[in-house]
């Protein structure tokens, strides 16, 4: 294709580099930081920008271990139910035994049985081999029938209470990193905060020119790898102009890795939800040359950032806080590898 127009998108209020980020940030001190009168204007959109990466590295850091919060709450809610059931179950096999032991004890004749039942620990008891002669082929079966499911149960209820602590650290990391993401932003918040209104409309600008680019982007005519990888980014395309949101996986705001993994989704294809992981999910392209549109692009040393390849060297992608779903040249970042899916 030679050029690309940019899909119509729904009505929406634009989010701007100060009002997406103030929405995302920790409520600011009451007081604004105070300008260094030696730090420029490029001084601070450096730093803001260093800010901003660092924040998308605890956001992906955040997203695995949300990942791994869930996965744990249902193995525990499985597991809970499952010590449930066979507690039914035991106290079932339980009422049935002791029917006959009432009985018997009513009648005045207390077998063995009846002793084990009421030892409340039928696998001690049955270790004494000499009690398991005493007692019917029906009764024995029963009582190795509780010990067994005693013993399960025990086995259940201990492997719920360590996956119960492990989802109790792993809340706390993730209220940890949480945290850490919005000081990031509260700070780049800060430092905004202390240039003038026309050196903040300048930056504004300039955020403004790089969204309204894809108006006029030029993809070139690359054939994709894959009908699928050709859905994913048509699916992107059609979210070119929603905000990014640290943590969001659409369909009205993404982070990096929330846009890729939503796209595949629409295309019938499940991606894991941290770019590093979506950096596993096929094969590897190590040269830009070989990209085609709707493979996957990662990004710097630690695979922190990635996008969807549109073609003609440009990647569609949730850019970072303050910014909107757009297309950029991979020249602007570091490019680590491909992945075709």
């Amino acid at each position: 294709m030679a050029s690309h127009r940019r899909p119509k998108q729904p009505s929406r209020t634009r989010v701007t580099v100060l009002t997406a980020t103030a929405a995302a940030a920790v409520a600011l001190s009451s007081q604004a930081a105070q300008a260094d009168p030696h730090q420029s204007k490029k001084d601070v959109k450096s730093e803001v920008d260093k800010l901003y990466g660092e924040a998308e590295q605890a956001t992906e850091k955040y997203n695995g271990v949300k990942e791994q919060q869930e996965k744990l709450q249902k193995e525990v809610d499985d597991l809970q139910d499952k010590v449930a059931r066979g507690q039914g179950e035991l106290n079932q096999l339980r009422k049935g035994l002791g029917a006959v032991a009432s009985g018997q004890y009513r009648s005045g004749s207390i077998d063995p049985s009846v002793q084990l039942f009421l030892s409340g620990d039928p696998d001690t008891y049955l270790e004494k081999a000499a009690t398991l002669d005493q007692l019917s082929g029906k009764q024995a079966d029963q009582l190795k029938t509780i010990a067994d499911k005693q013993r399960r149960l025990a086995q259940e209820r201990a492997e719920a209470a360590g996956k119960i602590k492990d989802l109790s650290e792993t809340r706390k990391a993730l209220g940890d990193k949480k945290d850490e993401i919005k000081g990031k932003l509260g700070k780049a918040q800060e430092l905004l905060n202390t240039l003038t209104a026309k050196e903040r409309a300048a930056m504004q600008a300039k955020e403004d020119r790089a969204d309204r680019s894809n108006e006029r982007v030029n993809l070139g005519d690359d054939v994709p790898a894959s009908q699928r990888g050709a859905a994913a980014l048509q699916a992107a395309q059609g979210k070119i102009g929603s905000p990014y949101v640290w943590g969001a996986t659409g369909p009205s705001s993404f982070d990096c890795s929330g846009l890729t993994s939503w796209a595949y989704q629409q295309a019938g294809q499940s991606l894991p939800r941290t770019s590093q992981a979506q950096a596993n999910a096929g094969t590897r392209i190590s040269s830009q040359s070989a990209l085609k549109p709707g493979d996957l692009v990662l990004f710097y040393s630690d695979l922190h950032h990635i996008g969807l390849y549109a073609g003609n060297g440009q990647v569609l992608h949730a850019p970072k806080p303050g910014a909107a779903v757009r297309y950029e040249p991979m020249s602007n970042m570091e490019f680590a590898f491909g992945v075709r899916v």
